[in-house]
């Protein structure tokens, strides 16, 4: 092989950046793209898009994952809390507090390193399908599990890569609450465009695409009565399976999607009988794995959203750099919209 793959797939921009790219589609952020977006801080005024690092609470929404666990960090026996700096030297009279965390990288406001979702497919058209993704990076090879040397992790596609790019370009923000409420729906292309003619949203590329489903604040609201129907069947979430919908994520020049809801779009529960290539997160498959298009999960989106409606805006200044951790599938963020 000269390169990683030899064929493809057919829906997939392997290649566009370039054989070696590990950004995807952020490289359409450019220079220019970042002027345009520093024009929408207009005001001034900065939100917080992320919910607390402890939220949604307990493990029902993924079991895989849980809550931070914060220790203090130890010194000479003790817990480093109300320390005294006098016990290192009797002239100091300092007092410090350390501590460490343990943290689920994509528990609570994330992004999905281009490492985190791969499939099947035969790249090198020897009849064998292996594990590819984005951009034909190699399971077992560039993505490793925990028996190779130095441990499991990202080779290749870490989060890092999309660190160092600081991810801050023009947010374009999509309603989609205030059109379908709280009920369950998944919003496929026609629903997207209508809403987006409806509001006079234009999308340019380079731009990052942020879906309002009301998700996060309604599990924020009852984080201490949380159930199965509010996580995983309330609210908004895009349709994975429609394929003009997928065509024109591709088409658009978007270099990102954001939802304020667990995992973007709706999870798949089965595919046609005998489908060998079925995804239970074909949207994710799409975008990350085919065309290197990042996902933000989680986002605390509603008071962003309530203020750019009352004030006749859907634009505004987004900085959202992951934590720059080598080799991670994701990271924790604390977006900022400035507006």
């Amino acid at each position: 092989m000269t390169k990683r793959w030899q064929v493809r797939p057919p829906n997939s921009n392997w290649g566009l950046f370039g054989d070696d790219d590990q950004i995807g589609r952020l490289n359409l952020i450019t220079q220019e793209c970042r002027k345009k977006a520093i024009k929408e801080a207009i005001e001034g005024l900065a939100f917080c898009l992320s919910i607390p690092l402890d939220l949604p609470g307990g493990n029902k929404l993924v079991e895989s994952r849980h809550p931070p666990l914060r220790t203090p960090a130890r010194k000479r026996g003790g817990p480093v809390v109300n320390y005294p700096y006098c016990c290192e030297n009797p002239a100091w009279n300092d007092i410090v507090c350390d501590d460490a965390v343990t943290i689920y990288m994509q528990y609570s406001t994330q992004w999905d390193a281009l490492s985190h979702i791969g499939y099947e497919f035969d790249a090198d058209e020897d009849g064998v399908a292996e594990v590819v993704y984005y951009n034909g990076y190699r399971g077992g090879h560039d993505i490793v599990g925990p028996d190779a040397p130095g441990g499991a992790g990202a080779r290749k596609l870490g989060i890092e890569n999309m660190a160092e790019t600081c991810v801050q370009g023009r947010g374009v923000m999509v309603d989609l609450h205030e059109r379908f409420g709280v009920e369950r729906k998944f919003v496929g292309y026609d629903d997207l465009m209508r809403i987006m003619e409806d509001d006079e949203i234009e999308l340019e590329t380079g731009d990052m695409l942020c879906l309002h489903t009301g998700w996060v604040k309604a599990v924020v609201d009852h984080k201490d009565n949380l159930d199965s129907q509010l996580l995983h069947g309330s609210c908004s979430v895009l349709d994975g399976t429609d394929e003009r919908l997928l065509k024109w994520i591709d088409a658009s020049g978007l270099s990102v999607i954001i939802a304020d809801n667990f995992a973007v779009e709706g999870i798949q529960t089965g595919g046609p009988d005998g489908d060998q290539n079925f995804a239970a997160l074909p949207l994710h498959r799409r975008c990350i794995a085919e065309l290197g298009i990042h996902l933000g999960e989680l986002w605390n989106l509603t008071p962003l959203n309530t203020w750019l409606k009352q004030n006749g805006r859907y634009r505004f200044l987004l900085t959202a750099p992951p934590l720059r951790v080598p080799g991670s599938f994701g990271s924790p963020v604390t977006p900022v919209a400035t507006v």
